[in-house]
């Protein structure tokens, strides 16, 4: 018997936690969680928000022992092609902590495995699939395989993993137009727009 969160698949996991509803008091709350432990994670989360969108949810990965290791921001919006209902999770989390990937729907814990096979598959050639702009740097996200319902892309910043994964997988293009990611723990714009959970944080769906 032992007192670890544990995968089936992956072993030992940090314990996930998500904040039933969202409002600026709650994305502070996190903030304050995540700059407690001995490396402070950044909260990436796309700001200005694209035209309709909304912050729908927040999440960390971690327990009082090894701190926040991970966090994740959902936010939902208008399908950039069809108009319909999307939803983007973004995760900034650190090597060996599985919740990306848990989210991508796709096996292991890091996706260096899968990078390198986006880039032998052309990406190398091609160059990235998106690129964007995280915390005043231009980023390059590389899509890598996932279930068709989703699209996932993956890359790294501050030193981390930082993952996108869109609902349904032609969300995904919204990572084409002009996203700027800022770390919310530097400052939560004032402006900020929330609205109803997302059912993908939440495991509904």
């Amino acid at each position: 018997m032992h007192s670890n969160w544990r995968c089936d698949n992956c072993g030992d996991v940090p314990p996930f936690h998500v904040a039933e509803h969202i409002s600026a008091e709650i994305v502070g709350a996190v903030l304050r969680e995540s700059a407690s432990g001995a490396e402070p994670m950044p909260l990436w989360g796309p700001w200005p928000l694209p035209a309709g969108w909304m912050v729908t949810g927040v999440g960390w990965a971690g327990d009082d022992r090894s701190g926040v290791r991970a966090t994740a921001l959902a936010c939902s919006g208008p399908e950039p092609l069809g108009g319909g209902p999307a939803d983007l999770v973004f995760i900034a989390e650190q090597p060996g902590v599985g919740l990306g990937t848990r989210f991508a729907g796709i096996p292991g814990i890091d996706p260096g495995y899968l990078l390198s096979e986006a880039l032998s598959d052309g990406g190398a050639r091609s160059g990235p699939d998106a690129k964007i702009k995280v915390g005043g740097h231009p980023t390059p996200l590389w899509c890598v395989k996932s279930p068709e319902d989703r699209s996932a892309y993956v890359s790294e910043a501050k030193g981390i993993w930082l993952y996108a994964v869109a609902w349904p997988a032609s969300a995904g293009y919204l990572l084409a137009e002009h996203v700027v990611l800022h770390d919310f723990s530097e400052g939560v714009p004032p402006e900020l727009v929330f609205g109803a959970p997302s059912p993908y944080l939440h495991g509904r769906v």
